[in-house]
């Protein structure tokens, strides 16, 4: 109640003699949190609340600025206090793509502005503009699997063999993103972090935004932790992506089946990942309704690593995490 108080005195500062109310607008998975404040001739706005101990509100402005200017259609910033941690921002609206693609009957509409919005961002990229996500985070990023996958949640030691095949797979998983072409990352661009607009795709969450393997946004969008499509149908926007980034003169690969290559180890790298994310939001910070998601999750993770030799290890690690019979065909 005293941070909601600190927020009131704020904005009453912002806008004197202007009544408001409060709302909850949304929550994510860190320590940021998001009021709608609606005015009495209807006009509503934004207010990020970043607590300062816990978040730094200087990232998001950052990638805000250099998002706008690629032509994306991200919140714009009408009053900031950093030290408190407010930012007032514009509302794009309370319909995520989420919502709307489970109501859709027709999603293309909504994934062809979402991949042009993404080769918008992209061909904006400079080199060291945004922090690099370099094997160092990359990394990091994949031991969330051990030690709060494997370690907590499933709460299963593992020996020696099993690491080191482990290790040795994830050596392999490096080697082939950091071999991607670099670009502009958002790192989650997905149906819960595009909203709907009459205008293009409305993009938020973006601050943890970083330079770096082409296809991750790409993952992200179209093997959506919390929307599943066909894969004919993921496959035909993906080239459809491929075609239009070719156009505009991404570096994406001359190959499709690379440029596939790519696509699919870096989702066995975000997969990874995700199953530490929500592991380690249920088991540390007590946000247990990612659980539901961890199933898709593990699909999207075992399908692509059955489809090459060199990730079989992990598919009989995941196998012996699930209880699942030993399959035949491959070794560690």
């Amino acid at each position: 109640m005293e941070r909601i108080k600190q927020i009131q005195d704020w904005l009453a500062g912002q806008f004197p003699g202007r009544h408001f109310t409060l709302a909850p607008a949304s929550n994510d998975a860190s320590f940021r949190s998001y009021l709608r404040v609606t005015f009495a001739d209807g006009e509503s706005l934004i207010v990020m609340d970043a607590p300062p101990a816990h978040e730094d509100v200087r990232p998001w402005l950052r990638v805000q600025q250099l998002f706008a200017s690629a032509g994306a259609h991200v919140p714009a910033v009408l009053g900031q206090d950093p030290a408190q941690g407010f930012l007032l921002i514009s509302d794009l609206g309370s319909t995520t793509y989420l919502a709307a693609l489970n109501a859709a009957a027709n999603p293309e509409p909504l994934y062809r502005t979402a991949i042009d919005t993404l080769i918008d961002i992209q061909r904006a990229s400079r080199p060291d503009t945004l922090p690099a996500y370099d094997r160092m985070l990359l990394e990091r990023e994949l031991n969330l699997f051990p030690d709060w996958y494997i370690g907590r949640h499933v709460s299963i030691d593992l020996g020696n063999e099993q690491r080191n095949a482990l290790a040795a797979v994830f050596e392999r998983i490096l080697a082939v993103n950091l071999a991607e072409p670099q670009v502009y990352v958002h790192r989650d661009y997905h149906s819960r972090n595009l909203m709907v607009t009459d205008a293009a795709p409305g993009v938020i969450d973006f601050q943890d935004a970083v330079y770096g393997p082409l296809s991750y946004d790409l993952v992200s969008l179209l093997k959506d932790a919390y929307i599943e499509w066909d894969e004919e149908r993921s496959l035909d926007w993906l080239a459809r992506y491929w075609e239009k980034a070719r156009k505009a003169g991404l570096p994406v690969r001359a190959d499709f089946g690379e440029f596939f290559r790519d696509y699919e180890w870096m989702g066995v790298q975000r997969h990874v990942k995700v199953l530490g994310i929500f592991a380690r939001l249920c088991h540390r910070d007590g946000k247990d309704g990612y659980l539901k998601d961890m199933p898709l999750v593990a699909r999207y993770l075992r399908t692509a690593c059955a489809r090459y030799a060199e990730l079989f290890p992990l598919l009989r690690l995941l196998d012996q995490l699930e209880n699942r019979q030993v399959q035949v065909g491959y070794t560690f």
